[in-house]
């Protein structure tokens, strides 16, 4: 089904693979023998980075994007910090969504009042507004902007636009920030795994079932990690580009930095049909392309599948979940008690019924992944003529765009889905982390959406509430609706495939959307509401750092759902210390008031007061060699997280800003889940140390003071960085390093973050 290469692969005339240790074959192929520099500039990624790298070589690259994209939870803040940090209008077209906070339902005026500075820094400052319920923020994007060749960057992760072309890449507030100030994304060239796709999909196997299997194979041993997932191969053109869009976007999941596909005539024929013919560029790898690995991906052997909680990647097919039922849910309990910590109670084992089968509660089909045209289809045909039943068991379906939306009207298929009791909704991605159909306690979803991490869903454990997310296909989901919600694979029902054209109109967008891109008006003033406020200042970095530890985590990965809480929690995303008093309330709930604890005591410092605690603690260190005349004038002093794999999950700044907002100097991990959370942290002023060995020598309440960090920044000296625990009136050695930084990486840290950074005008010397 799906088959990992150990090593790199040529690709010869985009049809024959060739593994690296088999170089010779490429000149039995082609008459030339295998050149991988060469080779590695044939990939589609290649040519699109290149074209918008403005960096004089390839290794170091500094992009500039062709648009960028912005939600309700994300974009007042980035604006928030590009104003602090100079900006006068924005530069390239910045699309801003109202698809996360559409609801107004928590928080009183507050989720309407960021809509309004929304709409009013378009106007300001030049850019795209598309108010609440018209569109999730993807789908628009592919309608209007995706186009063969770009690049666009994203403050989701799940930025993706793959299938028409597009290199995109979902990241933290910080990276969009400084695109408006006309500075680069800086990252270093990343590897490129081809996906080589053959067959065709089942009429009963939707984009869900490929990804997930996709997801099992690669995400545990991070196979295409930070880099970027290349789709090719003719099982690409067995799919519509619809179809095609709904496995693209859950590339996020596997943590890969991008994806692209290489592109065709129904490619074409979905931009035509958008209006933007013109944006179509034929994209296929050269006639020799060299793949840092590959995934083999048999369309034809892809079998409805089902994601358990409490990841994409822990996926089954439906047929293999019945087989070992109660094994499969029982293993899923343990880890439902872990997640709970004995705060709650979820079970599964109960949800099996008298024949054998699986009751779920709740249905939903929403937003960039589950939202689109296709599926929606295939759920009214499922559906057509039967009914969801009056037990426990509902389905919402969220069409993702005004346009589908009418679409599907106009050809009656909303209308099959109501008559069989589905519930149609608007555009809106409010299910994908828990501000929309939330379950009931103890209840099972499935749910064709992006994510099924722990409490994502809504669940609060600290109140004794947990429910539990599995993802599927939209027709796995249909067939089960059908059943009543007794779990069921679409491979029972024959009525698959029967796709009306779909008949774009976009009508909605030109009566409703603000087009201000290109023609700012300075005079406007920015609408505020009483929750929205500034960044607090940060200090920069001293030349020594104490850091006081306020929260170790140990679990395998820690997502940004637990180190800042979605769901109404995204009401206060606007206001800084609002937000902060959540950061990992659903993991840790001790954590906020230990880190304000460390905030008053560095607080008190500045003040030249040395509280009894700290004098203690610098008793130590002045009996470490070389540090026996550093008193607490000379030493910053905040707080830090360990956690073996933080960052798992979506883009939000949020997840490193709220840490940094209290005080927060550092992260100590023993690797980053992804890239987008690691620049978050240094985006804020953190340092991203990682641990050598194992974090036995130190607790929560323990410091660690890091000598001359300032001056190993400054040096990139950091391989090699030896910390001190004092503890028990001693100070106990370990090392730390920091993985390669670029210069004003650096420089952001030691400035104590972004908007310092430019405020200091050091952006002007990284120019």
């Amino acid at each position: 089904m799906v088959k990992l290469h150990e090593g790199g692969v040529y690709l010869v005339n985009g049809t024959e693979l060739v593994p690296e240790a088999e170089a010779a074959k490429v000149e039995q192929l082609t008459g030339k023998a295998a050149d991988k520099a060469e080779a590695k500039k044939g990939t589609i990624a290649y040519g699109i980075m290149e074209s918008h790298n403005t960096n004089d070589n390839m290794d170091d690259l500094k992009i500039k994007f062709d648009a960028m994209v912005s939600h309700d939870i994300t974009y007042v803040g980035i604006i928030q910090t590009a104003r602090a940090s100079g900006m006068e209008k924005f530069p390239l077209p910045y699309v801003l969504t109202c698809c996360h906070n559409s609801l107004c339902a928590v928080g009183g005026t507050i989720n309407d009042d960021d809509h309004y500075f929304g709409l009013s820094a378009a106007k300001k400052y030049g850019g795209i507004y598309v108010p609440p319920h018209v569109a999730v923020c993807h789908q628009f994007m592919r309608e209007k902007f995706a186009g063969g060749g770009k690049m666009i960057l994203g403050s989701d992760s799940h930025t993706r636009y793959g299938a028409l072309g597009t290199m995109a890449i979902g990241e933290g507030g910080g990276e969009l920030s400084k695109q408006l100030l006309e500075q680069t994304y800086d990252v270093a060239y990343p590897g490129v795994v081809c996906i080589y796709l053959t067959g065709k999909p089942a009429p009963f196997v939707g984009p869900h079932d490929i990804a997930l299997a996709i997801e099992r194979a690669v995400f545990k041993n991070g196979y295409v990690k930070n880099k970027v997932m290349e789709f090719v191969g003719p099982g690409v053109s067995s799919m519509t580009t619809d179809f095609r869009n709904g496995v693209d976007v859950m590339t996020t999941e596997t943590t890969c930095l991008s994806s692209v596909w290489r592109t065709d005539d129904d490619t074409k024929a979905f931009l035509t049909m958008h209006g933007r013919g013109d944006d179509f560029k034929q994209l296929d790898p050269a006639s020799v392309a060299y793949y840092d690995g590959c995934v083999e991906v048999d369309l034809s052997s892809i079998r409805p599948m089902i994601a358990l909680p409490f990841h994409p990647s822990n996926a089954y097919e439906i047929s293999e979940l019945y087989a070992n039922l109660e094994d499969i849910l029982r293993e899923t309990e343990k880890e439902a008690e872990k997640v709970a910590e004995g705060r709650a109670h979820f079970t599964l084992l109960d949800k099996i019924t008298a024949d054998h089968k699986l009751q779920v509660q709740q249905g939903i089909i929403a937003g960039c992944a589950g939202g689109n045209y296709t599926n929606v289809v295939e759920a009214a045909h499922a559906l057509k003529d039967k009914n969801i039943g009056d037990g426990e068991f509902y389905l919402s379906v969220y069409p993702s765009s005004q346009p589908v939306y009418t679409d599907l009207d106009r050809k009656g298929l909303l209308a099959d889905l109501m008559d069989a009791g589905a519930i149609i909704r608007s555009a809106f991605c409010g299910p994908c982390f828990g501000a929309g159909d939330t379950p009931a306690n103890n209840a099972l979803s499935i749910r064709h959406t992006t994510r099924n991490f722990p409490n994502r869903e809504g669940s609060k454990p600290g109140n004794g509430q947990m429910s539990a997310v599995c993802l599927m296909d939209a027709r796995s989901i249909a067939a089960t609706a059908a059943n009543k919600g007794i779990l069921t694979s679409a491979e029972e029902l024959d009525c698959w495939g029967d796709i009306p054209e779909y008949n774009y109109d976009d009508k909605a967008y030109r009566n409703r959307l603000y087009q201000g891109w290109s023609e700012a008006k300075p005079e406007t003033e920015l609408r505020f509401g009483p929750n929205i406020k500034d960044w607090p200042e940060q200090e920069p970095m001293t030349d020594n750092i104490l850091l006081k530890v306020s929260s170790k985590i140990l679990d395998a990965v820690t997502t940004t759902d637990e180190l800042i809480p979605s769901g109404e929690t995204s009401s206060f995303r606007s206001n800084p210390l609002g937000l902060a008093e959540f950061t990992l309330s659903r993991r840790d709930p001790q954590y906020v008031g230990r880190a304000k604890a460390v905030r008053d005591l560095e607080t008190e410092r500045k003040n030249g007061n040395v509280p009894s605690e700290i004098a203690d603690v610098f008793k130590v260190i002045n009996t470490i060699p070389g540090q026996e005349n550093v008193n607490a004038s000379d030493v910053e002093i905040g707080s830090t997280i360990y956690s073996n794999k933080p960052g798992d999950g979506s883009a939000r700044e949020q997840a490193a800003s709220c840490q940094r907002v209290l005080g927060g100097l550092a992260n100590i991990t023993q690797e980053y889940a992804t890239k987008r959370y690691r620049s978050n942290c240094m985006n804020w002023g953190m340092v991203p140390f990682h641990l050598k060995g194992e974090p036995d020598k130190f607790e929560v309440d323990d410091y660690i003071y890091v000598p001359g960090i300032k001056k190993a920044l400054q040096d990139n000296e950091l391989s090699d960085i030896k910390a001190y625990v004092i503890k028990d009136g001693k100070a106990t050695e370990i090392e730390l390093y920091v993985l390669p930084m670029t210069p004003n990486e650096r420089q952001i840290v030691q400035d104590g973050c972004l908007i310092n950074f430019n405020k200091f005008g050091h952006a002007k010397d990284f120019a």
